[in-house]
Parts: structure tokens; C-alpha cells; sequence
């Protein structure tokens, strides 16, 4: 796993092999030490080189190794490894080449000297798994580069680029060519030259002024971003012990850290979001078709008819991914405004092409409809791409709920139809859910499936039904904080909850954000509110059941968030995005529960984060059920992933693993007592029957989810 060499007569070369990225395994650990001993030991052998195997130096270390102890006490400690490298008599040079992240960052940091190709990228990303590095890296950087700029890399967990490294004095030098042959060139002309000042554990840590206050506005910062997440606050006092101990203190600091990290809760659900966006490309559609049983036609070209918001943000991810675009819109203001809002996102031209005329998609191997939310217009359009476009063309909907069979029942090619639910902004957002209909066929959702990963983003395969996986899970938890509106809660009071707990943005911020009038439409298109409900229809019931109109209300009044400047919040101005708290909307809740005869109650933050995370796990339970998605996994993807739920509480299925079954469907019990006209809190029968089972681990859920669709 470590390929050991003599090169020019005394430059031991240390090539790392263990693909794709060469990852720090136990066997790859146990190479490295010991082809390190060789060349320290061997009296021909002047200077090191130590590189990685077909272009990649190494990836950090094997993550799969995490958790399971047996694997990580079977070969030697990194930091074992890593003080036998610094403490080499002879010059011992880092050639980066792909990446050096992690685990291979800090043996970089170790070595003497860093060579790096121009194209490569080195980073310390610890922190995006719920750890820190913990291997001499919050040590060494700091004392190499200064508290402030590795501060920012460990906190943050970015990858920095070669060009931005040797500013930084991280790399020492940046080639264009071989970089084993410049790296074995230049250990040659150092050999036999003092190596005590290139040793970063003998340096101290560059002076900062003011450093008590430094360390605490960093601290504050870092709480802020966190959002709960422990690593970056570990992160912050990890480096404050590089800046203020000795490197042997500072490296028991980092120890001891890291172990309660590596233990916690939000370490294992890290690692969990790491696996499960892999996972998600292992894709089974509802029918039972599989990832590995499809072959995946190539899509070259592709047309987006629609250029609003959405429809822009879908031309440039494709075109980002390679494709050939046209971009079609009927209406010429808008096209022109598109071109424009397309070509500076894209930096210049991009291989756009635009028209007016829908027969411009006639040669394109995809069609991606993304026009207004309204299935009969939509209809209209697939009924004129079924005629216009070529025989093999594939034609997807950006819909975010709508019918994809209703879709597909206007073309000629049903098994050629399915949904891509982008998220906005739909070049920067990373889920695509992929929707089959009861007629897709497989080779449909692969080629789709592969494109996505083209484009950068996590695709999830999901079936149909209204709301699809992330929007019908998405429903009870909104619905559960309108509620606790009406029963005395306030908008400050939920958000505050949801965003301590983790979430960006509370659901009554991120309402204002996406505009009310979205939801008002939806719920008219459904005919829960608007004209089609008459005046001697009770106004907080629909269908037997209970029905929050607050949502309609604020409409009414104009109140449509940050576009129009007021919502759930106060802004200074059309379009503001600085929320403050409105007295108006205190005088409106105070009416309305008057008007009802609802008497307000003390809610506090946990019964907040109960009711609306057990409604939206619920129905997550209901998804598994009706086997819309195919795993707890996929569940967890799309909600990490496209709805911010944070990654240090590893997706809701994961959280209701995490807290416990039986608690949540204690708590859903109660709460549905308590409110039984409510529905998405009467526990589903899934739910019920994996307590009954002795709440197995979440990967043995599947079995439990089979035998239950079997009776059902």
C-alpha cells in the first residue's frame, strides 16, 4: 500500500496506493511507517520524496475506518507516522498532485518541505464530519501560516487552491509539470542541509496581538455559524492551543478533543451524511428497477422551456455540466432579461442558444419544462413537446409537486416522462429529486440519474405522489407551526427554536423568504381556500380535519414577505432581507384567537421542536410506507441536502434513530391526543411496528419496511 523506491541514486521516493483517493487505511499506515524506518536507515538514501499513486497525493483518512475500533488500533497512529516523518535527518518533501485533504494535508504538513501541482487542492475538512484534525494539523498550520488564515481553513473545512496556497506560504513551491520530478530535483539540492527551522512542531506559533480578545470574538463567530454543530467551536480551542502552548501541549489538547469528538453523537451523524450521499447514487426506483441493472443512454443536448428564476438557474447547471442548452421563452422581455441573467452567471456565452419558438427543442435528448406551477399549462406544453421534439428525446417537469403520470398521460412517450425537482437557486442548490411515474421506465431515471451527477448534485430517486418526498414531509411541519401560532406561540419564538436546533432558517423567515403568496396558490389549486370555499364553511376546518387559515389571511392583507417587505416579519423595504419584529402582526394573532375563542398558552422551545420534527418524521415513516422512497437513507439525503436540515443531526430519519423510536412515537401519541384533529400526528403504523420490533438500527429498517408493504 506504500510502493518504496530509489530514484537519481538517493532520493527515496514514497508513493502512496490505495485508489481512488489513497486513503490513510490500517494497511497504507503500516507501509508508510515502515517504508519511512527503510529510508531513514538506509545509508544511500539522502532525502525523501513522498508522493501519491496516478495523480492523487491522498485523500486524508479512511472514513469507513471511523467508528470501528478494531480498524483503527490494527495499524499505526497517524501522529506516529507523522512525528517519524518531521523528525527525519533528511529532507523530506510533500508532491501534492489532485488533493491533499485531511489526514494527507497533515502529513504534507509534516514533511519538510510542499510541492505542489498547479491544479491541485489541499484542505483540512475535519470539521464537515463533526471532527477536527486530529493529527498534529491544528498544530502545525497555525505555526506555519499564522493563527488567522488557519483559523479560517480548519473552521471552515475549505479546499484551497494551489494558487491561493503558495500565497499563503503553505506550499513552497507550484509547478505546472511532473511534480515527483521537480519534488525529487529540489530534495536533491537540499540534502545534508539543516532541516531544525522546516520542523513545525520546533516553530512557535506567529504572535498575534490582543489574542484573549481574538480568541473570543472567534468563539462567538464560530457559535453563530455552528448552529449547534460542537466541531467548529473544538476547532477554535484546538488552534487557541497552537497560538498559546507548546507543541507537545497543544498536541495533547488536540488529543483529548478530538477524542470526545470522535465519540459524540454529531460525529456519527456526520459521517452518516458522508455515506448517505454516496448512497443516494445506488438508486431503486418504486418498481424495483436498480442503479446497477441500468444502462444509462448519454444526454448531450438539452432544451429548458421557461426562463423565470428557476428556469435560468437550470439552464446554467446544465450548461456547467457540459451539455449544449437552448433556452426557450415565448414572452420577448422576459427572453431578453434571461439571456442577460444567463450569460453573467455563466461568465459569457456558455454554449446557450435561445429562441422563442418551442420547435427549437425539436433535437435536444432532454427537455426540461420549468414554467409557471400550473399543471394546466404545463399539460399544454408536454402535449406540444410530445409532437415537436425527436423520438428518443427525454421530457422532464420542474415541478415541485404536481402529478408526473398526469404529465405523461399528454404525450405519446409516457415511459419517457418523469420529474426534476431542482430547489433554487437551481444552479447552486445540490438535490435534484428524480421523480418516476408508474411509467417510466428505468432507463429513464438512469440517464437522468447520471446527468445529475454531471451537474454536481445529490439525485435522489423518488416516486410519485403529491409533494413527492421533501414537499409532502414539508407539509404537517409547516402545518404544525401554524398551529402553534394560533395556540399562543410567535414567529421569534418557532424560528428561534428551529435555528438553535440547527436549521438556517426558521420556517417563518424562510416563508418570507420563498414569498406566502407561493403557499396561498398551492391552497387554492387544492381548494382549501379562495372561491371555491363557501362563507358557511367553518375557516379552521377542511375535510374534517383542522385547517390553520392564517396563511390566507396574511395574504389577503398583502403581506407576502420580504418581496413586498412585510410578512411574518417587518422589513425596511421591498425586497429587504433584514427581519424585525412586527407589533402589527402581535395585534393580528391577538384578533384572530379572539375571534375563534382560542385562549393562548405558555409554549415553550421543546414542545416547538416536537411538534413540528415528530409531524415531519412521521410522515418521512408514511413515505417509507408507500414506498415513494426507497430507503430512511434517501430521506435523509434530501432533507440534508435540499431543506438545510443540519448535517450534525444526520436527516430526520437518522434523528428519530438517534432520540429514539419509542420516544417519538410516545411523543407523536401525545400530542395527537391532545390535538386529534390533527392527523399527521397520529403515529404511523410503520412507526409503530419498528417499536414493536425493539427499534432495529436504522440500515435494518428496510426489512422491517418490506415485510409491512407485503400486508399491506
Amino acid at each position: 500500500m506504500a510502493q518504496y523506491r530509489i530514484v537519481s541514486g538517493s532520493v527515496a521516493v514514497i508513493s502512496i496506493q490505495n485508489p481512488p483517493v489513497n486513503a490513510l487505511s490500517a494497511a497504507v499506515r503500516k507501509g508508510l511507517l515502515l517504508s519511512v524506518r527503510a529510508a531513514a536507515s538506509d545509508p544511500l538514501v539522502r532525502s525523501v520524496v513522498i508522493s501519491g499513486h496516478n495523480g492523487q497525493f491522498c485523500g486524508g483518512a479512511d472514513i469507513k475506518e471511523f467508528g470501528n475500533v478494531s480498524h483503527l488500533e490494527s495499524g499505526p497512529h497517524l501522529v506516529e507516522i507523522f512525528e517519524s516523518v518531521e523528525a527525519l535527518a533528511k529532507p523530506v518533501v510533500a508532491a501534492i498532485e489532485g488533493f491533499a485533504l485531511g489526514g494527507g494535508l497533515e502529513l504534507a504538513l509534516a514533511c519538510h518541505y510542499r510541492f505542489g501541482h498547479s491544479e491541485a487542492r489541499v484542505g483540512l475538512p475535519e470539521v464537515s464530519l463533526g471532527l477536527l484534525p486530529g493529527a498534529g494539523g491544528s498544530q502545525r498550520l497555525p505555526r506555519l501560516l499564522g493563527v488567522r488564515a488557519a483559523l479560517d481553513m480548519i473552521v471552515t473545512g475549505r479546499h484551497v487552491a494551489a494558487g491561493e496556497a503558495l500565497n499563503l506560504g503553505l506550499l513552497d513551491r507550484v509547478t505546472d509539470g511532473n511534480t515527483v520530478d521537480t519534488a525529487v530535483r529540489f530534495a536533491q539540492s537540499v540534502e545534508g542541509k539543516p532541516l531544525d527551522d522546516r520542523r513545525l512542531g520546533n516553530r512557535p506559533c506567529p504572535p498575534l496581538e490582543n489574542i484573549d480578545a481574538f480568541f473570543e470574538e472567534a468563539l462567538i463567530h464560530a457559535r453563530g455559524r455552528a448552529r449547534g454543530a460542537a466541531a467548529p467551536l473544538a476547532c477554535v480551542q484546538a488552534v487557541r492551543g497552537a497560538a498559546t502552548l507548546p507543541f507537545l501541549k497543544g498536541m495533547e489538547l488536540e488529543k483529548r478533543l478530538m477524542e470526545t469528538l470522535m465519540t459524540s453523537g454529531q460525529a456519527q451523524a456526520s459521517r452518516y451524511c458522508f455515506f448517505t450521499e454516496r448512497g443516494a447514487a445506488r438508486w431503486t426506483t418504486p418498481t424495483g428497477a436498480r442503479w446497477d441493472t441500468c444502462r444509462a443512454r448519454p444526454i448531450s443536448t438539452a432544451a429548458v422551456i421557461g426562463l423565470g428564476t428557476m428556469g435560468r438557474g437550470i439552464t446554467v447547471a446544465l450548461a456547467r455540466a457540459g451539455l449544449s442548452v437552448v433556452a426557450v421563452e415565448t414572452q420577448e422581455h422576459q427572453l431578453d432579461e434571461a439571456q442577460r441573467a444567463v450569460s453573467r452567471m455563466l461568465k459569457g456565452g456558455g454554449g446557450v442558444s435561445y429562441s422563442a419558438d418551442l420547435q427549437a427543442a425539436a433535437g435536444a435528448d432532454l427537455v426540461v419544462e420549468a414554467v409557471f406551477e400550473d399543471i394546466a399549462v404545463k399539460e399544454e406544453i408536454f402535449k406540444q413537446l410530445s409532437s415537436v421534439c425527436k423520438p428518443g428525446a427525454l421530457l422532464a417537469s420542474n415541478t415541485s409537486s404536481l402529478d408526473i403520470d398526469r404529465l405523461a398521460s399528454c404525450t405519446l412517450r409516457p415511459e419517457q416522462v418523469l420529474g426534476m425537482h431542482f430547489f433554487a437557486p437551481a444552479h447552486v442548490m445540490r438535490l435534484l429529486e428524480v421523480v418516476s411515474g408508474p411509467r417510466t421506465s428505468p432507463q429513464t431515471v438512469a440517464a437522468v440519474m447520471q446527468l445529475g451527477r454531471r451537474m454536481g448534485k445529490v439525485s435522489v430517486a423518488v416516486g410519485n405522489c403529491p409533494g413527492f418526498v421533501g414537499n409532502r414531509m414539508l407539509k404537517p411541519y409547516l402545518e404544525q407551526a401554524y398551529f402553534l401560532l394560533e395556540e399562543g406561540a410567535s414567529p421569534e419564538l418557532v424560528d428561534a427554536a428551529l435555528e438553535e436546533f440547527g436549521f438556517p432558517m426558521g420556517v417563518f423567515k424562510m416563508s418570507d423568504l420563498s414569498g406566502l403568496d407561493i403557499g396561498w396558490r398551492v391552497r387554492k389549486e387544492e381548494g382549501l381556500t379562495g372561491p371555491g370555499v363557501t362563507a358557511d364553511q367553518p375557516m379552521r376546518t377542511r375535510h374534517g380535519r383542522r385547517y390553520s387559515p392564517l396563511g390566507d389571511l396574511m395574504c389577503e392583507e398583502g403581506r407576502y414577505g420580504q418581496k413586498t417587505g412585510r410578512g411574518w416579519y417587518l422589513y425596511d423595504r421591498p425586497g429587504g432581507r433584514v427581519a424585525r419584529s412586527d407589533p402589527w402582526l402581535r395585534s393580528f394573532l391577538e384578533e384572530y384567537r379572539a375571534r375563534h375563542g382560542l385562549l393562548a398558552r405558555r409554549i415553550d422551545q421543546q414542545e416547538v421542536l416536537e411538534r413540528c420534527l415528530y409531524a415531519l418524521i412521521n410522515e418521512g415513516f408514511r413515505v417509507l410506507e408507500d414506498g415513494v422512497a426507497a430507503s430512511p437513507q434517501n430521506i435523509d439525503a434530501i432533507y440534508v441536502f435540499g431543506y438545510g436540515w443540519p448535517k450534525h443531526r444526520g436527516g430526520p430519519m437518522f434523528y428519530a434513530a438517534q432520540v429514539g423510536l419509542a420516544r417519538v412515537l410516545e411523543g407523536l401519541e401525545k400530542y395527537h391526543k391532545a390535538h386529534p384533529d390533527s392527523p399527521h400526528l397520529q403515529p404511523c403504523s410503520l412507526l409503530r411496528r419498528l417499536v414493536a420490533r425493539g427499534s432495529p438500527p436504522i440500515h435494518k429498517w428496510s426489512e422491517v419496511v418490506k415485510g409491512h408493504r407485503s400486508q399491506l
